[in-house]
């Protein structure tokens, strides 16, 4: 094949995306001959498209699993979307309100054949989005959480768990979004920092003259207030115990009760208890059994419990009432006041803390193997450091609140009757059996209504790794092959934020349904976040467009410009220099292999004089291998990524070719080209699972392969032994000519100038061995060894001092300086070596091999000290 002068991501990315599907390599069947390795998608939202986040997740699951392919395992990645409640039907009212069409006005089937036909019209291009960033999932696997198997799992495990006791019906203190109308999980409310104000109210004493100054940024709740409280260790309100305080405008009696809970130090030191308003109030009411009144509707308008404003919108309702406290001479006072208030996800609503009849599940029992398991290490969080944030929500998790008042989703299995009780049955028919079996009645199907809400979205999702291979398992108890074979899933890669509200949740279902952990590695992302530190949104208009990144840089330069700097756990400051970064990575590698095809092989020459070259990559790769392993161990993709960049680019490039490039028009030895299209072949394996476009292309264009050859299923290279001494001394051979090339650039000597070069050393078979090297690269026409020269300049190289003569040209207080600040420096760099050495924590903690490198610079310092004052001393 011919290769192009410029690298043309595009037209590779469609050929070989195209040329893998075609051929299968992503699909994946039970095969007992191999170790399985398996991911699940985070299941993006039903109504979502490409963002920067998906962009990094989902390249950090490809790299995993091209990588594990590689290594002769069955690797399944299952695709999938999530149905997203109020997303999903926050979308469809937005279509219908575009058509004429109220929701109210028409029934849940209608509304749920125009939510199918929004979601067959848009669901899937998010998992068509992501085979542009060349996503290797297994496609013929896709699932979304209200196929009909899913549904069907849902359902089994609501019904399983009701008959366990562990779900009940109650009212219940829940997260309300009144502009959707629905109980929200915790996750689906956005903290956000508000500028409010805080209003001072005065009540009342009844029977006095006498007020009682309360703070609140609610006014409009006052007419929810059941009592006051006051901390019992306040003396300055001793005198008002077993009194009563009268409500503003309303003129009602409250009582004042006392509690440790109230905070003396905080606005006026006494509080007013709303508990159908408040959560910390709601506990309040519960110990002291106080009456609890709810003056909002589901809306967020005051009810006929307000008595007064009934009708108004809360907002309008608290400005209202501010001007109405004011003008009773019942206000004291507002103040400018910032606070974190709930919003809802999805509709951006403030959400209302609202008592409401819902479904919940127990979690205090179902919890404590998933807790143990994290605890444990049985499952591994990567980063560590999320451990203890897992703990702290496990130990202190409230019980789930799993209905929503919603049409979009799996409607709830639970029937009402005629007499005022409930069944709970998968289907209408079932019901009307066990209610009659269990009341002794005649029921007909007409006679029962199903519960009109759908279960939250997580209580689908919470099953993804165990009901995308098998439903069933949830209703018989008996595992199919395929969930035999898959489960548990090897990795998740999922974001820290729904550690608690997904992954933990995962783990919990893993438990009770298959006795197992569902995954044994959870990889942790962090936010990508623009220069100004600011989180990625449409709403911010900060993130660029996925896909336009792609078209510009290419797939494999956004792919490795997303991974430059994200370790797990740490967010990822976003620069589009880092994907231009990458797209110069993809020019580069494509330019040296255009660079070694051309070249002429000339069967009858010697490659004696590479031996040295290609004895020192064949080491320096096997070193980088492993340090690339290493870090995959331990889920550092981003320094995988960088130890395989820094052998690539410096190593290989910047290095390896330039000492064994033929001159110019000169052909190269059959030995030599031969053993560098080898390391080209490795290099091109450990660069797929970053890189796949790229390196498939070049891949096929070394030699023609069948499908069987491909590179995304050829073997991954192993890291086999290697020499550190032959590193050492070429990193020292390598210091020589960077040194040499810097005194031509310092001197504006032409670089095409030879010089001599004298070396003042103990191991001059260690120049020797590289001896074409050094005159190739640096230059020199002869190198030769002895002691130091007159009129020439010299330089320090750990402890040998070379000289290059320079008749005439010598600038002795130039020399001077030069070498006053490489003395300066290095005993700079002795002096940390010493402070780590005088560690006594980091002495005991850090591994042998650590601490011997670390002496063996302490030495190679010394002995350059003594060298640079010598050299020092001889200029006087």
């Amino acid at each position: 094949m011919s290769l192009a002068t410029k690298y043309n991501p595009e037209a590779a990315e469609s050929k070989w995306y195209t040329y893998w599907m075609e051929n299968k390599f992503f699909s994946s069947k039970v095969d007992h001959t191999k170790e399985p390795y398996t991911i699940v998608i985070p299941p993006p939202n039903v109504t979502g498209v490409l963002h920067m986040g998906h962009m990094l997740n989902n390249t950090i699951q490809d790299v995993l699993v091209r990588k594990a392919r590689m290594e002769g395992k069955n690797a399944c990645w299952i695709p999938g979307t999530d149905h997203a409640s109020i997303a999903t039907e926050a979308k469809v009212v937005a279509m219908l309100k575009e058509r004429g069409i109220d929701k109210k006005s028409i029934s849940r089937e209608e509304f749920l054949k125009y939510a199918y036909e929004w979601k067959e019209k848009y669901g899937g291009i998010i998992l068509e989005q992501l085979k542009k960033l060349g996503a290797s999932c297994d496609w013929d696997r896709t699932k979304f959480t209200m196929d009909s198997d899913l549904s069907e799992a849902v359902i089994s495990v609501f019904i399983d768990l009701y008959n366990k006791g562990k779900i009940y019906r109650g009212i219940r203190m829940v997260n309300w979004d009144p502009q959707g109308k629905t109980a929200l999980s915790d996750d689906e409310v956005i903290m956000k920092e508000i500028q409010s104000k805080l209003y001072y109210i005065k009540y009342q004493i009844e029977g006095t003259e006498d007020f009682l100054t309360i703070a609140t940024t609610r006014p409009e709740t006052i007419m929810a207030d059941v009592a006051i409280c006051i901390n019992p260790n306040d003396p300055r309100f001793t005198h008002l115990k077993g009194k009563k305080a009268i409500i503003p405008l309303i003129n009602r009696a409250i009582p004042i009760i006392e509690d440790e809970y109230v905070d003396m130090e905080f606005g006026t030191g006494c509080l007013k208890v709303t508990p159908a308003h408040d959560i910390n109030d709601y506990e309040l009411g519960i110990k002291h059994k106080l009456e609890v009144i709810d003056i909002l509707n589901d809306n967020g308008t005051l009810n006929e419990k307000a008595q007064i404003l009934v009708g108004e919108d809360r907002f309008i309702a608290r400005k209202r009432i501010g001007k109405m406290l004011d003008e009773a001479g019942q206000l004291d006072k507002i103040e400018e006041y910032k606070s974190n208030v709930g919003h809802s996800e999805r509709t951006d609503a403030v959400v209302e803390p609202k008592l409401s009849l819902q479904w919940f599940l127990k979690m205090e029992d179902i919890t404590k193997p998933a807790l143990s398991s994290v605890m444990e290490d049985v499952i591994q969080l990567h980063p560590p450091k999320f451990k203890n944030m897992y703990r702290s929500w496990m130990e202190n998790v409230r019980d789930w609140c799993i209905s929503r008042q919603l049409w979009w989703g799996h409607q709830i299995p639970a029937y009402y009757l005629p007499n005022g009780e409930f069944v709970v049955a998968k289907t209408k028919e079932e019901a009307v059996q066990l209610a009659n079996e269990k009341f002794d009645t005649q029921y007909k199907l007409e006679d029962l209504t199903q519960d009109e809400d759908v279960l939250d979205t997580w209580f689908s999702s919470w099953l993804w790794p165990i009901s995308v291979f098998d439903s069933g398992v949830f209703k018989t108890g008996e595992k199919n092959e395929d969930l035999k074979y898959y489960y548990p899933t090897n990795d998740l890669v999922t974001a820290p934020e729904i550690l608690f509200f997904w992954v933990a949740r995962m783990i919990i279902a893993g438990y009770e349904y298959t006795g197992e952990k569902p995954f044994k590695n959870v990889y942790l992302t962090g936010i990508v976040r623009d220069k100004q530190g600011r989180k990625m949104s449409k709403s911010l208009g900060n993130s660029p467009d996925p896909l336009e990144l792609i078209k510009q840089y290419g797939a494999d330069g956004v792919r490795t410009g997303m991974l430059f700097s994200s370790p797990a756990g740490n967010d990822l400051p976003f620069d589009e220099k880092l994907v231009e970064q990458g797209r110069n990575f993809s020019n580069k590698i494509w330019n040296a292999y255009r660079l070694v095809s051309g070249w002429e092989i000339d069967p009858n020459i010697s490659g004696e004089s590479n031996q040295a070259a290609i004895t020192w990559f064949e080491n320096r790769f096997n070193e980088a291998l492993t340090e690339i392993e290493d870090h995959f161990e331990k889920f550092r993709i981003s320094d995988a990524l960088m130890a395989t960049y820094k052998l690539v680019w410096d190593d290989f490039c910047s290095w390896y070719l330039e000492m064994i490039k033929p001159a110019y028009q000169a052909p190269i030895d059959a030995p030599t080209h031969a053993k560098t299209i080898e390391f080209f072949e490795d290099i091109l394996r450990i660069l797929h699972p970053f890189m796949p476009f790229l390196t498939e292309e070049l891949w096929h264009q070394i030699k023609e392969r069948d499908t069987s050859e491909a590179l995304i299923v050829s073997a991954w290279p192993e890291a086999k032994s290697f020499d550190s001494q032959i590193i050492t001394e070429a990193i020292q051979v390598f210091e020589v000519v960077s040194q040499v090339r810097n005194i031509r650039a310092s001197k504006g000597i032409s670089p095409k100038e030879a010089f001599s070069l004298t070396i003042k050393t103990k191991q001059s078979e260690l120049y020797g061995r590289f001896d074409a090297v050094l005159k190739k690269l640096a230059n020199l026409e002869d190198v030769s060894f002895g002691d130091s020269l007159e009129n020439a300049v010299s330089f320090v190289v750990k402890a040998d001092e070379c000289f290059i003569p320079m008749e005439g040209q010598v600038n002795a207080e130039e020399e001077r300086e030069n070498i006053s600040k490489d003395l300066a420096y290095t005993k700079g760099f002795l002096n940390s070596v010493m402070k780590k050495l005088s560690n006594e924590r980091f002495v005991a903690g850090a591994p042998a091999a650590v601490i011997e490198n670390e002496r063996k610079k302490q030495a190679d310092a010394e002995a350059k000290i003594k060298t640079l004052e010598e050299a020092l001393a001889k200029l006087g």
